[in-house]
């Protein structure tokens, strides 16, 4: 069992990584959904995602921060959401470290000043390579072993926001 003094260091070394981010990376699938499709006689396919994801990026946002999502779906409806939230989004991504590497090396920020929201293995390099490895509370096993922080919702349920809200309060902006 960890002692008080522990935790205590562990959540500090979490707020300076927090303090220290210019920049926060998605994966879409199992973070801003809960992970199933809906699949249609048609063989079109539908997600259901958190409407309350859409104030807490504004949020970093208008703080300054630079988002992004990364997702190897192929599926128009990643595109679509991401659109509608104002997100910029690499979609059909094979390799997400390079992808992560290139756009962060775009904008002038370190891995070291990123946090990656991820929930599933092919999540993992990213979450090696960054400052912040952050998940869902429903992330694969090994994911939950590597991350940093990891949040009390569920993907699709609220957990993008509650991580945007977190962030705030320790940078010290607000939500609205």
């Amino acid at each position: 069992m960890r002692n008080m003094k522990n935790l205590k260091q562990d959540r500090n070394v979490l707020y300076d990584l927090i303090r220290h981010t210019r920049m926060v990376v998605f994966d879409f699938d199992g973070v801003f959904t809960d992970n199933r499709v809906l699949v249609f006689q048609d063989g079109t396919e539908a997600v259901i995602c958190s409407r309350s994801e859409g104030l807490g990026l504004a949020a970093l946002r208008q703080f300054g921060l630079a988002l992004l999502v990364i997702s190897s779906e192929t599926n128009p409806v990643v595109g679509s959401r991401c659109q509608k939230l104002d997100l910029p989004c690499v979609q059909s991504c094979e390799n997400k470290l390079q992808c992560l590497v290139q756009e962060a090396a775009k904008l002038n920020i370190p891995l070291r000043q990123v946090a990656y929201m991820g929930n599933d293995i092919n999540d993992i390099e990213c979450f090696k390579a960054v400052g912040l490895p952050v998940c869902v509370a429903d992330s694969h096993s090994d994911v939950l072993k590597i991350a940093r922080h990891v949040t009390v919702l569920p993907g699709g349920r609220g957990a993008v926001r509650e991580f945007c809200e977190f962030i705030l309060k320790v940078k010290g902006g607000q939500l609205y």
